[in-house]
């Protein structure tokens, strides 16, 4: 899976639209394989992002976990940690 891709499902805060947003945008890019799409392609490329964020919303509602929420600034902690080691030289 794309590293930028970043799981947004059991934080606390939730998920906020922009993440989903951006989350789908990046699915699409790398499926498609366009960075920024043509303008021929725009159209189908930014309806693509749209029907993956909806979906997305959709998925994240509907799951249930009995674990709880995790704090975004200690996981951010964490890949900042997993980063420093594995680009250490």
């Amino acid at each position: 899976m794309c590293r930028n891709i970043r799981s947004l499902h059991n934080f606390a805060p939730p998920a906020t639209s922009d993440e989903v947003h951006d989350a789908a945008l990046q699915y699409v890019r790398k499926i498609s394989g366009y960075n920024k799409p043509s303008q021929a392609n725009a159209e189908a490329f930014n309806r693509a992002v749209e029907e993956v964020a909806h979906a997305t919303h959709h998925l994240l509602e509907s799951l249930v976990t009995n674990a709880p929420p995790k704090d975004r600034e200690v996981e951010a902690a964490k890949r900042k940690a997993r980063s420093a080691q594995r680009y250490a030289a």
